[in-house]
């Protein structure tokens, strides 16, 4: 079968503190000088790759990345914060240039990668379509046969003669989302862009998703949400730290992924190179799992309560902070979200934090899980304004179901919850 994208020994360093901006764009000259020094840039950087582990001013997002796709095949691409998959999407798409390694794609690159990449600000959502329709070399007769669609598609009918850079993000996004998918690039590359809009759409996102995967074109899908990476692709890759770790049948790599990384000893400790700088001024120290005792544990039985307990550290005051977790089963789908300022009296009391260092508990009621392994992330944040901290996979746990409601029957109950509820049963006659 025909090779639609060939990896070799891929690697993209970045100099710390060199920001890039996201919404800078050039003159027509800029860009040529640019495309004319870049054979230079790349000859200057692989002789420095022998020194990539003395330079303490650079950081490998991608480190010797190999890959193969072959034509018609939907790839997802899975990792934590920071493991480089966006950085490999961009490259792909030719959004930025590798330091070391070549990249080989056979067929046109359709790209939703993140807000300001692909359309023009000043130019408007209509202009925007049919100049993305002519890079990926399109005829004016395709793209008007497509042009109804996307805009029906996009809910941004209204505006599609507004300049872009007038569009909030949601309307942003989801008109490149229907370019994107509806003009029939060879290959595919998507972003974790598909949470936009309200869940009507994300469903029409996801939709559409499944049926550009089916239409035999070549997909490489990054998303957090594990349902639609099982969903959507047949294989899936894992990067960690920049490194390929894993490449396996989708159900085989994602249960890699979810169990990689987390504790299993009912507690995770953050190293100080596993907190991003931009977290200050908060710094997350451990979160754990106790029993009813108040013992550590990574097992509890599902007719005992348990208690989540995050221990973190303000450097400044903070307002409006607010910590909490995200309990999901291992498959990515989500249990609930909850923080400790949902209560109206916590959040009078510690709506400002003052520096310190602190710990928020939370316990979760006996008889609430069913059988299995549960995953739990955190999130510090201040509602609207900064998210200072996310760690989707942070923790993994048990539950052992021994003396739950129904034992004397051996069946598997369905659903991540097996509530013990309170029953009346009256007879009539």
């Amino acid at each position: 079968m025909t090779i639609a994208i060939s990896v070799k020994n891929l690697g993209k360093r970045y100099q710390i503190g060199a920001a890039e901006s996201k919404f800078r764009y050039n003159m027509l000259r800029d860009v040529i000088m640019d495309t004319v020094y870049a054979p230079v840039r790349i000859a200057k950087a692989m002789v420095g790759k022998s020194e990539r582990r003395s330079n303490q001013n650079f950081v490998w997002a991608l480190d010797d990345v190999s890959f193969d796709l072959e034509e018609g095949k939907v790839l997802g691409i899975v990792g934590r914060n920071g493991a480089g998959k966006s950085t490999l999407l961009k490259i792909l798409s030719r959004v930025t240039e590798p330091t070391t390694g070549t990249v080989t794609v056979r067929g046109r690159v359709g790209s939703l990668l993140e807000v300001g990449t692909g359309f023009h600000p000043e130019l408007t959502g209509r202009e925007n379509i049919y100049m993305n329709g002519a890079i990926l070399g399109m005829k004016r007769a395709e793209i008007d046969s497509k042009f109804d669609e996307m805009v029906e598609f996009s809910e941004v009918s209204q505006f599609i003669d507004t300049p872009v850079k007038r569009y909030s993000s949601g309307m942003y996004l989801r008109l490149a989302f229907a370019v994107a998918a509806h003009l029939e690039p060879e290959i595919l590359v998507v972003d974790e862009v598909l949470a936009v809009g309200d869940a009507e759409f994300q469903r029409k996102c996801l939709g559409k998703m499944n049926d550009v995967a089916q239409q035999g074109r070549t997909v490489l899908f990054v998303s957090h949400n594990m349902s639609a990476i099982l969903r959507l692709t047949q294989e899936a890759i894992v990067l960690k730290k920049g490194r390929l770790i894993k490449r396996a049948p989708t159900a085989e790599a994602v249960d890699f992924y979810l169990s990689s990384g987390q504790a299993e000893s009912g507690q995770r400790v953050w190293e100080a190179d596993d907190v991003p700088a931009a977290s200050e001024p908060f710094r997350p120290v451990a979160i754990r799992i106790k029993d009813r005792s108040g013992k550590v544990v990574d097992t509890i039985r599902s007719t005992e309560p348990l208690t989540v307990e995050w221990e973190y550290q303000v450097n400044a005051p903070i307002t409006g902070l607010r910590v909490g977790m995200y309990l999901s089963t291992m498959r990515g789908e989500y249990v609930f979200t909850a923080f400790d300022t949902d209560d109206a009296q916590q959040y009078e009391q510690f709506g400002s934090r003052q520096p310190g260092r602190y710990i928020s508990r939370c316990e979760i009621p006996a008889d609430f899980f069913n059988e299995g392994r549960y995953s739990l992330g955190v999130n510090a944040s201040s509602f609207g304004v900064k998210r200072y901290f996310m760690d989707e996979n942070a923790l993994s746990f048990n539950v052992d179901i021994s003396g739950a409601p129904g034992m004397q029957w051996a069946e598997v109950r369905q659903g991540p919850v097996r509530p013990r509820l309170h029953w009346k049963i009256e007879k009539m006659d």
